[in-house]
């Protein structure tokens, strides 16, 4: 009975859920509201947020400009205790900000030829940066569930927008598919979980009648963010995909 005690004693405590969000601004809540850090634009209405209320230890490190590179400042919070991360990421490697201030202020013609450099940018060397990322994060994290959440595409197809014209928004949620296929290929690389939020977001762009992206806004780091609502849809989508 002695031995058994002590064996029980010797034994390691059960590790708590810890879960850590990683990611830009899609991940931090920019464009949702009730800022908690202003500098991060993380929101307590962000996705990260929402499910992090159900962990008893959660590290909201998330931060509007992040890209992969720069995303080695928050891989600090990640630990061998981490069980679940979460991540959205690539759009600024991209130049997500270059691209909308091309395509808002200048003509079709330059917003196509900037949407296209984007798009070679994700088949061409986007992939492996992906991939470093993922890697990094199961090496720091080697227990944890780590789960891939995508971008949506910004416009309603056949919706009545006058912020930008049809060759613009076409281009852009070009750029936008490519963006998340190309995160759900490494995502699968990386034996991690994909959450895509396109279908989430389908009748909700920047110019449906129920928006849930902003359109140009002020101050203008919000725009063409998720709203309190597209946070709302991202956290259902996140927490549908783990069901």
């Amino acid at each position: 009975m002695a031995g058994v005690l002590a064996v029980a004693l010797m034994a390691p405590a059960p590790i708590a859920p810890e879960y850590v969000a990683l990611g830009d601004s899609y991940a931090s809540g920019a464009g949702a509201g009730s800022y908690v850090d202003g500098a991060c634009r993380r929101s307590s209405n962000a996705y990260p947020a929402l499910q992090g209320a159900e962990f008893p230890s959660f590290r909201f490190v998330a931060c509007s400009g992040a890209t992969t590179k720069s995303l080695r400042t928050q891989m600090r919070a990640l630990t061998p205790n981490t069980t679940f991360v979460t991540i959205t990421i690539g759009g600024n490697d991209l130049g997500f900000a270059d691209v909308l201030t091309t395509c808002t202020l200048n003509g079709d013609v330059a917003c196509s030829a900037r949407a296209s450099q984007a798009v070679d940018f994700i088949r061409g060397r986007l992939p492996a940066l992906l991939d470093g990322t993922y890697a990094t994060i199961k090496q720091a994290a080697p227990a944890a569930q780590l789960v891939i959440v995508g971008y949506p595409r910004l416009f309603t197809p056949d919706d009545d927008c006058r912020t930008l014209s049809i060759v613009k928004r076409a281009a852009l949620n070009e750029a936008a598919d490519q963006l998340s296929d190309q995160i759900a290929q490494a995502a699968g690389r990386a034996g991690a979980r994909y959450v895509d939020v396109r279908e989430a977001f389908a009748d909700h762009g920047v110019c449906a009648r129920e928006p849930w992206i902003n359109a140009l806004v002020n101050p203008t780091k919000d725009s063409y963010h998720p709203t309190r609502a597209g946070q709302a849809a991202y956290f259902r989508a996140l927490t549908g995909a783990l069901r």
